[in-house]
């Protein structure tokens, strides 16, 4: 079992059920930090070390208060350890359960365990940081979905870019010039049109506002 685990949870409650979980597991060293910055700073004093972490469990929402953070969420966390640490085992333990965003931490982030909180939590937790030591994926059974090759989205890595540049406000002309600018294929005004006339009948939005604010609630920008 894992003997070294850090916990990134700004919730003093949260953290007493998580403590209470890890020690049931025989776990030896279970660190506990309030920021993110604080836990990358201390994983990485732990590899300087050469006394590694084992395993980190983390949020993924950290409420903003008079300190100023590199990393202000566990996803930030998570992508700044990818880089550095990229084969740290990964939990997240959070109340988020859009399986768009589940999908994105396990496919593109690599997180080994997504546990929803909730009434079951602590128990699908204990079962994650087991399944996990054995080097195996554990998703909580409302989000399994996000383990699904096939969805029911049609959208794919150019929609999601023109969402983005959509978000920041850009008209489809400009999209259109920053997508030759960024020598991105294709790049037609004509596409662009296209594909936000089919992204808006895909999402069923009344306009480029609101299908704005449908992807971003389902974590896709």
């Amino acid at each position: 079992m894992f003997q070294k685990v850090i916990l990134a949870d700004d919730l003093v409650s949260i953290n007493l059920g998580m403590l209470t979980v890890l020690d049931t597991l025989g776990i030896g060293q279970v660190d506990s930090v309030p920021y993110c910055d604080d836990a990358f700073l201390r994983i990485t004093r732990a590899f300087q070390d050469q006394e590694p972490y084992d395993l980190l469990i983390t949020d993924l929402s950290f409420k903003k208060d008079h300190r100023d953070q590199n990393y202000p969420s566990g996803e930030a966390l998570i992508e700044g350890l990818r880089a550095e640490h990229p084969n740290m085992p990964i939990i997240v333990y959070s109340i988020e359960d859009r399986i768009q965003r589940v999908r994105k931490l396990l496919t593109q982030n690599g997180v080994n365990a997504y546990v929803c909180k909730g009434r079951r939590g602590l128990v699908e937790l204990k079962e994650a940081v087991q399944v996990v030591y054995g080097q195996e994926t554990y998703v909580s059974p409302q989000v399994a979905a996000a383990l699904s090759k096939k969805t029911d989205l049609e959208i794919d890595d150019f929609d999601i870019l023109v969402l983005k540049h959509l978000s920041m406000g850009l008209m489809q002309d400009q999209i259109s010039q920053q997508l030759k600018d960024d020598m991105v294929y294709p790049n037609s005004l004509s596409t662009i049109e296209k594909r936000l006339n089919k992204l808006r009948i895909q999402f069923k939005a009344n306009n480029a506002i609101h299908l704005v604010a449908i992807v971003k609630d389902l974590g896709l920008i």
